[in-house]
């Protein structure tokens, strides 16, 4: 193990051995400072109802299809897709086929722009 200033994980997907059937599963994978990053694994069908969060966040498509509403936006999203979010959007995701989606949280309460 090493010293190293820095977190490295080589196949983000790898953290989700198996989505059962009828869920969703997620991992943090760090939880440094000001961000956290958590992994999630989607089972066909399976959805994150509309909601907002006070944090900035990054949302990336590692596999599969999900329609995505991003505030008043829906959107057809694929692996690769990546979508940054303002605190307080409103948003939802649906897996249409099974999803690895990565959600990277930013706190930046209380900073100056």
């Amino acid at each position: 193990m090493s010293d190293a200033p820095y977190t490295l994980i080589q196949e983000l997907s790898g953290l989700i051995e198996t989505i059962p059937t009828d869920s969703i599963v997620s991992r943090t994978f760090v939880r440094e400072g000001d961000v956290k990053g958590i992994v999630f694994g989607f089972a066909a069908g399976q959805e994150l109802t509309e909601h907002t969060s006070t944090q900035t966040a990054i949302i990336h498509i590692v596999s599969g299809e999900a329609d995505v509403t991003l505030g008043e936006d829906s959107h057809k999203l694929h692996a690769g897709s990546w979508a940054l979010m303002p605190p307080n959007l409103k948003h939802s995701v649906y897996a249409k086929t099974p999803v690895i989606m990565v959600l990277t949280m930013f706190n930046t309460r209380g900073r100056a722009s």
